[in-house]
């Protein structure tokens, strides 16, 4: 999959390198910009999203380069008069391209909130402009499905999450990132093999309708499947009817523990979930098995489970794929990645970008942005976005509501160094010190942030002075 390692840079957008041609072609190549990803609207109707996809940013920056290869195809880019549209001293310039951009960001699994970057690059403009759609098409993805498992575990509560979306994922790629962002959120374990191997994620599995469609029996495949698998049973029993699927597993069980395995679990994944889970603990009880689990599929999300969960229904672990893994309600997470400085050289004053829109969700931030994060009794209480020349006074503008608000208790800077003049300076910690991270995050949240329906709003402010600058950079292009 080392696409990043080998096609980074031509992971992009066409206009990325014709605005980079663009600059080279007007002298513009050495002006330094400041670029900030952020999002623009929480996903899922919530209140907040979680940063994932950091491995896959280092590794992008970090081995950035058009190859020959790369130069010689992009010389067979025609324009409407059928000649090439880059000259050949620009694609020579492509490849000698070195990244020497400052980025800074948030740790990954860190909660993340609308209009705060999430990742701030600084450098020469063409490095900059080319690093736009590689990175989008990153942290769009990892953070939207990140998200999406978080709120699923969130609704399960104390029972456990197994991510079972592989074959339904949106492709092989897909596939393998989906399972390290619900591993970051705190699902317990995959189906997914390959995932499970690269990443170090705990693999999960039982049998498929077509091994008790291939015995003649129902009883006779959950004996079978017991004597191959004494120690890893875990039997699906909906294939012909339920509840005498779950007699059947019972039967089989007695067998499995007589010849020294472990009953472990019985598997629903059809019909009415709740009614079926009651009939089969009791049925389970009284049978003696206690201790064997109830795992429900059947495509699962945070809605269908909070209902479950809020009836009563006996489940131990709930099985989920496609509405995890697709993202299945929001397809997208919309981040962008805009410009809001600029100087011709390091030795000229930052002239402060700002886009507008009649839209105004769409009205971007200036400055060269940086995040402080409050917080009171280890709770998170607002995001306050400020500019580094400029500082933090103790005045500042919700960016919701426009309200003055007055910066109080205790803050840090949430974007720390990743890289600087393009040299990696952050050690990325291991994947399993990133979801013990991303548990910390959650739980700094407020829990009415993390309602499945109708969550509170989290406060986004602007710092005064850098408001000010906004409000005269808005003044000034509306004239």
């Amino acid at each position: 999959m080392g696409i990043l390692k080998h096609k980074g840079a031509m992971l992009n957008d066409l206009y990325q390198l014709t605005m980079a041609y663009g600059y080279w072609k007007n002298n513009m190549a050495g002006y330094e910009a400041v670029f900030n990803l952020f999002y623009r609207k929480a996903p899922f109707k919530g209140s907040y999203a979680v940063f994932s996809g950091l491995d896959q940013v280092m590794e992008l920056i970090n081995n950035f380069k058009f190859t020959d290869e790369d130069v010689d195809w992009l010389k067979t880019i025609c324009g409407a008069d059928d000649k090439p549209i880059f000259e050949d001293d620009f694609l020579e310039y492509l490849k000698n391209i070195s990244l020497d951009v400052d980025v800074i960001g948030v740790k990954e699994g860190s909660v993340v909130f609308p209009n705060t970057p999430i990742i701030r690059v600084q450098g020469p403009i063409i490095a900059c402009q080319l690093l736009e759609t590689p990175l989008l098409n990153i942290v769009n993805f990892d953070t939207l499905v990140t998200t999406k498992a978080v709120r699923v575990c969130n609704a399960a509560k104390n029972s456990q999450v197994f991510e079972f979306g592989l074959r339904r994922a949106q492709g092989v790629g897909a596939g393998l990132r989906a399972t390290r962002s619900a591993w970051i959120a705190g699902c317990t374990g995959t189906s997914n093999v390959l995932a499970a191997q690269k990443f170090g994620i705990p693999v999960k599995g039982t049998h498929a309708h077509s091994w008790v469609m291939s015995h003649d029996s129902e009883l006779e495949a959950f004996r079978n499947y017991g004597k191959a698998m004494p120690n890893n049973c875990t039997l699906l029993v909906d294939t012909y009817g339920t509840e005498q699927g779950v007699q059947n597993a019972i039967e089989a069980g007695k067998e499995i523990e007589a010849n020294g395995g472990k009953f472990s679990a019985i598997r629903l994944d059809s019909g009415d979930l709740f009614e079926l889970s009651k009939m089969a603990r009791k049925a389970l009880n009284e049978a003696g098995f206690k201790e064997t689990k109830i795992v429900a599929s059947n495509d699962l999300d945070e809605y269908a489970i909070e209902d479950l969960k809020s009836k009563g229904a006996r489940i131990d672990v709930y099985g989920v794929g496609t509405r995890l893994v697709t993202a299945f309600d929001q397809p997208a997470l919309g981040g962008v990645y805009k410009i809001s400085a600029l100087r011709k050289s390091p030795d000229d004053e930052w002239q402060y970008k700002i886009k507008l829109s009649d839209e105004h969700i769409k009205v971007s931030n200036p400055g060269l942005q940086r995040v402080k994060r409050f917080s009171q009794n280890g709770e998170f209480t607002y995001d306050l976005i400020y500019d580094e020349l400029i500082g933090v006074s103790d005045m500042a503008i919700n960016l919701r509501t426009s309200m003055t608000e007055y910066p109080e208790g205790d803050s840090e800077d949430i974007l720390i160094p990743l890289f600087v003049k393009g040299q990696q300076v952050y050690q990325l910690p291991s994947l399993n010190e990133t979801r013990e991270y991303c548990k910390e995050q959650l739980n700094s949240l407020n829990p009415r942030l993390k309602t499945t329906i109708f969550p509170d709003f989290y406060k986004v402010c602007i710092e005064d002075g850098l408001n000010r600058v906004k409000t005269s950079l808005l003044q000034s292009k509306q004239l």
